[in-house]
């Protein structure tokens, strides 16, 4: 069990050091032990510091004491954001609430996620539904599978039929001792293109409490293009329709130098020069939207803990009318890097988790940005100082929230600044 393990180097109690462990062996570890003053431990030492995966969340967790300042990077119960089934729940229930509170034109916010059903449990629910729309098109998803596993596009019934008696979904069942749910969706049939490319944007959003929710958003991100042009003709081309990196890597045609992703601020600039700064910022505020909006369905419901907090990553699509719709958030978001670009990336986002939970008790705790990550919500809005947003390129400024994804990420200069700010402010 992890006790107080932050020790001192010194006899003049000057120097300390921090214990992590590390479930994972990719940037994550290397961020960790490329920490000044950071020491890794395994097996049963103590630590201060744990990276951990899901799994031990749910063994071991509730059975665990910790002190004051120990950090692990998942809540006890994230599944109800990152759940398909769950997050699609929460949703409901938070546009009911808001219905009733404020109206149907506030309630509309939260229109960003298609019609959706769980199956088995919801099946004749969405054969009404389905049947009020013919000759549409759907996608089906399992609830606790990434990488794009076990998704497939449909239009007809008989499909779902065909699917279930087939030997992959019969395996599946004797395995699991039932049928796995699944919710099915209806798909985004005119999506956003880019040289006739289907895209998906991954956003970063640091979680560090939900009570009172506090939410930082990354500036970098990125977009991830489908290998093929986009067409309702074939909907069994995964290469078409899925744009996970670890579909898209399978084709015959992938060039793994090139790859198929975009900067978020490349495609920033793309839609500023294609539509202008003002419908770019209208589409900037509605992902806002989406990423408030879904950590509030579950913020009464999520058990808040002062020793866990969550990067997630969320999952995008813009429609042909720039309207964002939120496919997918998670708890886990592939910290294995692609490409040099990739893992400079990942590297930079997993320092700056880790510098604002200030372990080292370097900052203030008054701090808007802390390397490429902004402070969007902190029990509310968190608004954007307009000198700062002014030197930011294509920024959101004049009174809107602190979210500044796609600007320019100067992290380090950032870093260096807030650093040197916090030792003055200490003396």
């Amino acid at each position: 069990m992890p006790k107080s393990t932050v020790k001192e180097k010194s006899r003049t109690g000057s120097e300390r050091y921090i214990r992590f462990k590390c479930s994972l062996q990719n940037t994550i570890l290397d961020v960790l032990r490329q920490r000044p003053g950071w020491q890794e431990v395994t097996g049963d030492s103590d630590w201060d510091f744990y990276w951990c995966d899901v799994w031990w969340m749910k063994e071991t967790f509730d059975r665990a004491y910790f002190d004051d300042h120990v950090r692990i990077n998942h809540f006890r119960n994230h599944y109800e954001l990152t759940r398909k089934n769950l997050i699609v729940k929460n949703l409901k229930r938070l546009r009911r609430q808001i219905e009733r509170e404020s109206g149907k034109v506030e309630a509309q916010k939260c229109d960003f996620f298609p019609s959706t059903y769980e199956l088995p449990s919801e099946y004749h629910i969405f054969v009404d539904e389905f049947r009020r729309s013919p000759g549409s098109i759907w996608i089906m998803k399992p609830i606790a599978k990434s990488q794009g596993k076990g998704i497939f596009l449909f239009k007809r019934l008989k499909d779902i039929t065909d699917w279930k008696k087939g030997t992959e979904y019969q395996r599946l069942a004797e395995r699991d001792g039932g049928p796995e749910t699944y919710v099915v969706q209806r798909y985004i049939e005119k999506p956003y293109l880019i040289g006739g490319r289907k895209f998906d944007i991954r956003i970063y959003i640091l979680v560090t409490s939900y009570n009172p929710l506090k939410v930082w958003l990354y500036r970098s991100g990125f977009a991830r293009f489908s290998n093929t042009r986009f067409s309702l003709e074939s909907i069994d081309d995964n290469y078409i329709h899925l744009t996970n990196v670890a579909i898209q890597k399978t084709a015959p045609d992938y060039d793994p130098e090139k790859g198929c992703k975009w900067s978020t601020q490349q495609l920033r600039r793309y839609l500023i020069a294609k539509h202008g700064q003002e419908a770019a910022e209208r589409l900037f505020q509605q992902i806002n939207n989406v990423l408030i909006f879904s950590l509030q369905s579950t913020q009464r419901i999520m058990i808040n803990d002062k020793h866990c907090f969550e990067l997630y990553g969320y999952d995008i699509l813009i429609d042909s009318k720039l309207k964002p719709w939120l496919l997918e958030i998670n708890a886990s978001p592939s910290l294995t890097a692609s490409s040099k670009e990739d893992y400079d990336l990942k590297f930079g986002l997993l320092n700056d988790v880790v510098n604002i939970l200030d372990m080292d008790n370097r900052l203030t705790g008054r701090e808007k940005r802390v390397g490429g990550f902004d402070l969007l919500w902190d029990d509310g809005p968190i608004f954007a100082d307009e000198t700062i947003a002014a030197d930011c390129l294509n920024s959101c400024a004049g009174g809107t929230m602190n979210s500044f994804l796609g600007c320019h990420n100067d992290r380090i200069q950032n870093l260096q600044d807030i650093y040197q700010a916090a030792a003055v402010s200490k003396k």
